[in-house]
C-alpha cells in the first residue's frame, strides 16, 4: 500500500486516467468501466479498477494543484508499478476561438510553480507530453468527431487572480491555450520516472469571454476527453 493509495499491489492497472475530482473518476468508472472496483477511499479520493474491452484501466482522482498532483503521480509509479498516465482535467481557455466544452492536448505546460525551479536549481526545464500517445489522442479525437486543439497549456499555483487580462496576456500574447493546475507536474514526473504521460483537458470556463460551466457540467458532460483518453489506453 501507499501513504495516500490504499489499494494492494496489482489492483491497480499499468494505464491510469487522473481526473482531480474524485467524483469524476467515479462517474467515469461507472459510465465506461466493466465491473469496476473502488480501489481507494483515503481522504475521499476516489479511484477504481475496471476493464474497457478486456483492457485493464484504472482511474484515480489526484486533487487540484501541483502538490495534490505529485503525491498521488509518485505513489502510482513508484508503488503500483503505473506507466500509461492521462490526465482528463479542465482548463480555462485564454484564446478567444475555444469554446467551452472544446478539448485541448496538451504539448507542453508553462508554470509559476516553484517546485521545477527548486528541482533544477533555478534553471527552467520544459516539461512535455509523450509524443505517441499526443499522437494516439489527437487521432482518436478526430475519429470520434470531436473539437481537438493542441498546443502548450500554463499550469498556475493560483486559482484566483485579481486582474485577469493582466495575468494571462502574456501567455496569451505567445500562443498558450489555456490555464490548469497540474499539467507540469505531471509531465516532469513521468519523465524523471520514464512514463507516458499526457495531459487531455475540456475547456470549463472561457476567461476571455468569462463564459462558464456549470458544476454538473464539469462533472457529468465533459466525456470526449474520456472517450479520447480511453481509446488511447486500450489500445496499448
Amino acid at each position: 500500500m501507499g501513504i495516500h493509495l490504499d489499494a494492494r499491489v496489482g489492483e491497480i492497472a499499468e494505464s491510469v486516467l487522473l481526473p482531480g475530482d474524485p467524483l469524476r473518476a467515479k462517474f467515469l468508472a461507472e459510465k465506461y468501466f466493466d465491473n469496476p472496483v473502488c480501489h481507494n477511499q483515503i481522504r475521499g479520493m476516489f479511484g477504481y479498477t475496471g476493464y474497457v474491452n478486456g483492457k485493464k484501466i484504472s482511474v484515480q482522482g489526484t486533487g487540484m494543484g501541483v502538490p495534490s498532483i505529485s503525491i498521488y503521480v509518485t505513489e502510482l509509479i513508484q508503488t503500483y508499478g503505473c506507466k500509461n498516465l492521462v490526465r482528463i482535467g479542465t482548463c480555462g481557455a485564454i484564446q478567444p476561438e475555444l469554446k467551452l466544452g472544446d478539448t485541448v492536448l496538451a504539448i507542453t505546460a508553462s508554470t509559476d510553480s516553484h517546485v521545477n525551479t527548486l528541482t533544477f536549481g533555478g534553471r527552467e526545464y520544459a516539461p512535455h507530453a509523450d509524443f505517441e500517445l499526443l499522437k494516439m489522442a489527437y487521432n482518436s479525437g478526430k475519429a470520434l468527431g470531436h473539437q481537438v486543439k493542441v498546443g502548450s497549456v500554463f499550469t498556475t499555483d493560483s486559482f484566483f487572480v485579481d486582474d485577469l487580462e493582466k495575468e494571462y496576456e502574456i501567455w496569451r500574447r505567445h500562443g498558450v491555450l489555456g490555464v490548469e493546475m497540474e499539467t507540469s507536474a505531471l509531465y516532469t514526473l513521468a519523465a524523471r520516472f520514464r512514463c507516458r504521460a499526457l495531459s487531455i483537458l475540456t475547456v470549463s470556463d472561457q476567461l476571455v469571454t468569462g463564459e462558464r460551466a456549470t458544476a454538473q457540467e464539469r462533472l457529468t458532460a465533459f466525456t470526449a476527453m474520456m472517450e479520447i483518453a480511453l481509446a488511447c489506453l486500450k489500445s496499448l
